[in-house]
């Protein structure tokens, strides 16, 4: 049984990696207090894929790994990307639709016990003149 040739990366990549993923990370800080709208969150995922993908490559040796291996991981992001995208959508559109409300059961619930309390009840009716 053959085995296959240890990679060893040498540490000014190691170092250059390191000080790239600090960077990214106060990217994400200033990003993160940054008022963006609806581009923080594909922002902020984007600058973490990106990291993500540096220690995976890097740190985890996928770069100079079996091109299977990369395969399965691309796969795997790609569902990843799928099913956060379809999630995000559903999160994004959810009050849309006529027969649906923004607040939640019990937050209705409570404004319906608030009305109920402030509601004095019928009036009496006031004797004939």
């Amino acid at each position: 049984m053959a085995h296959a040739e240890h990679h060893v990366t040498p540490i000014k990549t190691l170092i250059q990696v390191f000080l790239a993923l600090i960077a990214l990370t106060v990217i994400t800080v200033v990003a993160a207090r940054m008022e963006l709208g609806p581009l923080n969150v594909p922002i902020a995922l984007t600058i973490a894929i990106v990291k993500a993908s540096f220690v995976v490559v890097i740190f985890m040796a996928l770069k100079n790994d079996n091109r299977m291996n990369a395969v399965i991981f691309l796969v795997g992001a790609v569902f990843v990307v799928v099913f956060l995208t379809l999630t995000l959508f559903d999160t994004a559109y959810r009050g849309d639709l006529p027969n649906t409300v923004k607040g939640t059961i019990m937050e209705e619930q409570a404004e319906a016990d608030a009305l109920k309390a402030r509601d004095p009840g019928p009036r009496p009716t006031p004797p004939n003149q």
